[in-house]
């Protein structure tokens, strides 16, 4: 008798703990599908939060939910939906980890401030998807472009800075003195422009960027009045900007090595040169390509050189 009691308390226990297992599992499951749903505070200062668990598991339907509760109202009224503007989501497609959602037209008339909110408050979202490894956006089908008139791209998580407060929409204004080519290509013309920026873009990587992209009409003329030409192969891609002790270095793609201007080598070199050297905390500049510094630009000029500030070819 004693030894088949045992055995219902062990068979009983068995049972509790098998039961206390798949609650367990059940409790994990559960949470793995429980989502930040991001909104917009009527501050504009910032981005918030609400949890929101999906009904479906499958990737397209949960976009769809999700994109659904970016649309929403928040049942706190002091956030604003993303979604719920005067804009419209025209459509949306993944593919190969890539989400693009296309805008109406309307979506360009948002305050600078709102629009960088709403986008980071969507590309939040809609990346903690685990089949989306990145966001881009799309108005009228084109790609979207900044209050600078550049392409915005992919984004991801670390586009934007990681909290939820001010800091995320930092907008700062900026007077930069930029050097493109002359109308012979032989010599450097200077401008003065200035651009209003995300503060999550360091000042070094916006006039390479600048650079690349070329002259603006916009742009003041310093050099007695000279046209200013692009200097870059615009195809050039940049790996990344930084600057350390006095150094800037600027890591490019290989399209930089294709010249498609008529320019001399130094004019390239120089004008990427001088206008990273017009910030206080740069002396030399270090260029590679895709890391590399064991090339030679046009085939006459080491990228192993530290280049220096040279205002001989300045007209």
């Amino acid at each position: 008798m004693l030894k088949i009691k045992k055995m219902l308390i062990f068979t009983a226990a068995c049972m509790l703990f098998m039961l206390a297992a798949a609650c367990g599992r059940e409790k994990t499951e559960a949470e793995e599908f429980i989502y930040q749903i991001y909104y917009v505070n009527y501050d504009n200062t910032g981005v918030v939060s609400n949890d929101y668990a999906t009904v479906s598991t499958d990737t397209d339907a949960v976009l769809q939910e999700l994109i659904e509760r970016l649309g929403t109202a928040s049942e706190k009224l002091e956030y604003k939906a993303p979604l719920a503007g005067d804009f419209a989501l025209l459509d949306y497609s993944l593919s190969e980890g890539q989400l693009i959602l296309n805008f109406d037209d309307n979506y360009k008339k948002q305050e600078i401030i709102t629009e960088i909110l709403m986008r980071a408050a969507i590309v939040r979202t809609l990346m903690q998807v685990k089949e989306v490894q990145y966001v881009s956006f799309l108005v009228s089908s084109q790609p979207l472009t900044d209050a600078s008139g550049n392409m915005v791209g992919v984004m991801n998580n670390e586009t934007f800075i990681n909290n939820a407060g001010n800091e995320i929409n930092t907008y700062e204004k900026v007077r930069l003195r930029l050097y493109f080519a002359n109308e012979s290509g032989t010599g450097l013309t200077a401008v003065s422009r200035t651009e209003v920026y995300n503060s999550n873009i360091s000042v070094e990587r916006l006039i390479v960027d600048a650079i690349i992209a070329g002259p603006k009409e916009n742009d003041t003329d310093i050099s007695k009045n000279s046209t200013a030409y692009p200097v870059v192969n615009p195809e050039t891609k940049v790996n990344s900007v930084n600057i350390r002790d006095g150094i800037c270095y600027v890591n490019l793609d290989s399209g930089f090595m294709t010249q498609v201007y008529n320019v001399t080598p130094e004019v390239t070199i120089y004008a990427l040169t001088n206008s990273l050297a017009e910030l206080s905390n740069v002396n030399k500049v270090q260029i590679s390509i895709n890391g590399e510094t064991n090339e030679n630009y046009r085939e006459n000029i080491s990228l192993s050189t530290l280049f220096e500030r040279n205002l001989d070819l300045v007209e």
